[in-house]
């Protein structure tokens, strides 16, 4: 009697263990913070390009 009743108390507990699904589990992706740059980063090479140009046309 005792085995039964321990069978049935192992078995209860297993059930209970395994009792999710086996889907992979949700991660959500890092987030990603981007430097800002200074405001003149911008225009270097615009003015660059302007340089290039002018001494092409002279």
């Amino acid at each position: 009697m005792k085995k039964l009743v321990l069978a049935a108390a192992l078995t209860a507990a297993a059930s209970t263990a395994f009792a999710g699904s086996l889907e992979e589990p949700i991660v959500e992706a890092p987030v990603v913070v981007e430097e800002t740059q200074g405001s003149s980063a911008g225009i270097i090479l615009p003015l660059i390009l302007l340089v290039i140009v002018a001494a092409a046309v002279a």
